[in-house]
């Protein structure tokens, strides 16, 4: 049977509720703020002085659009608030409830964003590694700002396991710009090293040589990089880069500033002038799944400054 995998960072794709509360209850942390009507009843959250909004309903649909398109049987995300408004897009947007299985595990971001999982196959076990420290750092915060979470794909009789997924968003590259940019980028690549070399530790501990598994997510960094070596490179890991040749799917509106490759998922300008695309969004498979490999995609967005999100999403497919 063929089976497709994908990750897309859904940019945001956060909820604003109204509901009553009690102020004494509701206390302020992780730079995120509220404010009260009249009434004392919890009307709106700021984070670093900024309102916290939700999708507006005309990039939801761009959204939209673009899953239904590619049309995945499971969709790991980046850049959600919670399971409540995963669910509701799935059931408002993705034509009533195109994915029956939804995965989604707060984590410890101060901007609230979580990962999560669609899946139209049944899911096994769910493992949450929000609460990781790096090596050697017992006492130290926890080492992903997101989560690794780690769940078990089961065919549809639920009698055998397809495959392990772990998806994650790393460490980003954005420096506040009151702080020092250089000292700054430092610290980002240092966390980012952090979080690959847990990655890897976590991932051997819990699979063997001839375990099925998929490493996916918003990496925040190229395939290339030396922050992410630590399970690019392990041997033992003995990882395969399914993006390394993806098929486009679409194409981009014309820009004075085009690629000079296919092999990207997000566009960035640190300046005036300057574009930069780079392949953010992996997806690696175990050494076990490389003979089910069989092709991989990228959906290009239309809009030169993305579809709903600053990242287009990417899939393989599977012959299982």
């Amino acid at each position: 049977m063929k089976l497709t995998v994908g990750t897309f960072n859904l940019n945001n794709l956060f909820s604003r509720y109204n509901f009553k509360a009690n102020i004494n209850e509701i206390k302020e942390g992780n730079e995120v703020s509220y404010s009260f009507d009249k009434d004392d009843h919890f009307r709106i959250r700021k984070f670093k002085g900024n309102l916290v909004k939700p999708k507006s309903h005309k990039t939801s649909l761009e959204i939209a659009e673009r899953l239904l398109r590619i049309n995945v049987d499971i969709l790991c995300v980046q850049e959600v608030e919670d399971i409540g408004i995963l669910k509701k897009f799935n059931k408002d947007y993705l034509k009533k409830n195109r994915y029956p299985y939804v995965v989604l595990i707060e984590g410890n971001d101060s901007r609230l964003i979580d990962v999560g999982i669609l899946s139209r196959y049944p899911i096994g076990a769910i493992t949450s590694w929000k609460e990781a420290r790096a090596n050697g750092d017992t006492n130290g915060a926890p080492v992903f700002g997101r989560d690794l979470l780690q769940v078990d794909v089961l065919n549809r009789s639920r009698k055998h396991k397809l495959f392990t997924i772990f998806n994650t968003h790393l460490k980003s590259n954005f420096v506040p710009f009151f702080e020092d940019q250089v000292a700054g980028a430092i610290a980002c690549n240092e966390r980012r090293r952090k979080q690959s070399a847990t990655i890897a530790k976590i991932i051997k501990s819990v699979t063997r040589p001839n375990s099925r598994y998929i490493l996916t997510g918003d990496m925040n960094d190229v395939v290339e990089s030396e922050f992410l070596e630590p399970f690019t490179k392990d041997t033992e890991l003995n990882l395969t880069n399914a993006l390394s040749n993806p098929e486009e799917i679409g194409e981009m509106n014309k820009t004075k500033f085009p690629p000079d490759t296919h092999i990207w998922t997000h566009r960035f300008s640190p300046g005036s002038g300057v574009f930069e695309y780079h392949l953010y969004d992996h997806i690696w498979i175990s050494n076990s799944l490389t003979d089910n490999f069989e092709k991989a995609f990228i959906d290009r967005r239309k809009k030169v400054g993305g579809n709903g999100s600053d990242h287009d999403p990417a899939w393989i497919e599977l012959e299982l």
